[in-house]
């Protein structure tokens, strides 16, 4: 099996979601669940945000020309049913399904045309940058999948292939997050989520910590004791490997 990892960048009014959280920089969205047929979409998505920001997403989300997902310009005839799960003050959690029509299409569907079933989707929203991840099967043609699916989004849609890694059941890896305690843990998947080390970064350390609520001293140790001990089980785990081949 393998995970491959992308991310989309929305233009201005391409996308009524990605126009919210653009004016809504504290609001992200992730899913909890996607499912595709050839025929239809599904999806479970949750929002986090200031109430005002929830309250714009939910009106997005009920647009009538929005079909999440759906990489279609212009209207796909497609019908649509929309429904809020859950709402606080500031989480939102919306149910999406969608029948497909001839000139629909998706990310979940040109997956399932090019890479077959059994596929898991994860997205994570955030700005006019979606990030998707898929685990698939190890001889799944990838580049294929990633040339067709260019071909869908056009050009006011920007692309961006972030890694393909394989995951090899039969190496045991040590899960060092596990074992972290949790406001770094939490610290680390808020910078991974945020873009804070992707190159060239999408938010600085200061910006981060004011969106966590802490000074930024504390993210920045956080941050540093967390990054000191996955370095720390890499290199052991290495050293191990090391070992192992020289006495083989």
């Amino acid at each position: 099996m393998r995970e491959f990892v992308f991310a989309l960048e929305y233009e201005s009014r391409t996308n009524p979601v990605a126009d919210v959280l653009a004016d809504y920089p504290d609001a992200s969205i992730r899913s909890l669940s996607c499912h595709v047929t050839s025929d239809s979409l599904w999806r479970v998505d949750h929002a986090e945000g200031s109430p005002e920001a929830l309250e714009a997403l939910e009106k997005a989300y009920k647009t009538a020309e929005f079909f999440a997902d759906c990489l279609v310009k212009d209207d796909c005839g497609a019908d649509c049913e929309v429904q809020v799960l859950d709402r606080s003050n500031d989480t939102l959690v919306v149910y999406t399904y969608w029948d497909r029509t001839e000139v629909c299409t998706s990310v979940p569907h040109v997956a399932l045309e090019y890479l077959g079933e059994g596929l898991l989707f994860e997205t994570y929203r955030e700005g006019r940058r979606y990030r998707w991840r898929i685990v698939l099967g190890s001889d799944a043609p990838i580049h294929e999948f990633f040339d067709a699916l260019g071909e869908e989004v056009g050009e006011c849609t920007g692309m961006e292939m972030l890694r393909l890694t394989e995951l090899d059941p039969d190496r045991s890896h040590p899960e060092p997050a596990e074992d972290l305690p949790d406001e770094q843990r939490d610290a680390l998947r808020a910078a991974v989520d945020h873009g804070y080390y992707e190159t060239p970064r999408r938010i600085e350390l200061s910006d981060l910590a004011e969106r966590l609520g802490i000074p930024r001293s504390t993210l920045s140790y956080r941050l540093r004791r967390a990054e000191a001990s996955l370095a720390t089980t890499f290199v052991d785990e290495d050293d191990s490997l090391e070992t192992l081949a020289a006495d083989v």
